[in-house]
């Protein structure tokens, strides 16, 4: 296991990367290379890959695995790289971790397993199994929409206790829990605490979280670098401006249709559309159809004309 003095600090904007497909079975690696050199010239703090927003769930094992590879390669160590390693099966959990390693990747993510329904002890049971048997430093993943478990504030404080949990990633929206796990861990200022939802980042930076794990950084990196910078600095002014136009990706770009999976294909058409990578989506959701794309071409267009 990792001691304390090796493991990095992680802040900032970390891009929860979508992951370019040119079918159920093939990575788009053009689209991937241009989109993480996209990502990082915007400046961001980190990748991470295999998440909510890469569809890491519809994956099948050997793209999951090669994703790894490649990303790992293109990134070449200029900024650091997170492997989402959520599984309903530790020993898939524990081989993506090995490629992580294998590929130099920085630190790994996991969210509960999202069958069965796992009481707080039994959860903590499970995140100490694989924290005991990974040599890389792993973020909580809290997203309960999508595994219907929610880690609680104690919890988080036990699990905080092993050398190899290092941080949360909090993708609930939910700012009073949010605000009870800072308040609950105010004495460990080496645990790192992350937002999802890009619309309460600036909120929870001011407040003393890490960053953002934002998917409009995909589209859009400088806006939500500077929206960070600006929350660090205090400067309040320019986190209503900034605030104000990632709201308008929120209604524009991630609410079209009505789709439970709007988010993700507005994403993905909006960087079609801005010619950085494909737009295929894995089974069981699809890419926008004509009606949809449309509009959202006009309201992108909308949006970059403000950021110019």
């Amino acid at each position: 296991m990792n001691s304390n003095s090796q493991i990095p600090t992680f802040k900032g904007i970390i891009t929860p990367m979508i992951t370019p497909m040119l079918n159920e079975d093939e990575l788009d690696l053009k689209g991937l290379e241009k989109l993480i050199n996209h990502i990082i010239a915007g400046g961001v703090h980190g990748v991470f890959i295999l998440g909510t927003t890469g569809e890491s769930t519809s994956l099948p094992y050997p793209m999951r695995h090669r994703l790894i590879e490649e990303t790992c390669a293109m990134v070449n160590k200029r900024v650091p790289v997170l492997v989402g390693i959520t599984d309903t099966a530790v020993s898939e959990s524990l081989r993506l971790a090995d490629t992580a390693e294998q590929c130099c990747a920085s630190a790994l993510v996991a969210a509960p397993p999202y069958y069965f329904n796992l009481g707080q002890p039994e959860l903590i049971e499970y995140y100490e199994y694989l924290a005991d048997r990974i040599s890389l430093p792993m973020f909580l993943y809290n997203m309960p929409s999508h595994t219907k478990i929610n880690i609680e504030p104690e919890t988080v404080k036990k699990l905080s206790e092993h050398t190899n949990i290092i941080g949360l990633k909090d993708s609930s929206g939910n700012t009073a829990y949010f605000n009870k796990l800072l308040y609950r861990m105010r004495d460990n200022k080496d645990f790192s605490f992350f937002v999802g939802p890009e619309e309460i980042t600036a909120e929870t930076v001011l407040l003393g979280g890490s960053g953002g794990v934002n998917g409009g950084s995909n589209m859009f990196p400088k806006l939500y670098v500077k929206l960070y910078e600006a929350a660090v600095a205090g400067d309040i002014e320019k986190v209503k401006q900034l605030h104000s136009v990632v709201m308008e990706i929120s209604s524009e770009i991630y609410n079209l249709g009505r789709f439970g999976s709007s988010y993700l294909k507005g994403l993905k058409c909006a960087l079609g559309l801005l010619g950085i990578c494909n737009d295929y989506m894995s089974a069981p959701l699809h890419r926008f159809k004509k009606e949809e794309k449309d509009r959202l071409a006009l309201n992108l267009q909308n949006i970059q004309n403000k950021l110019s």
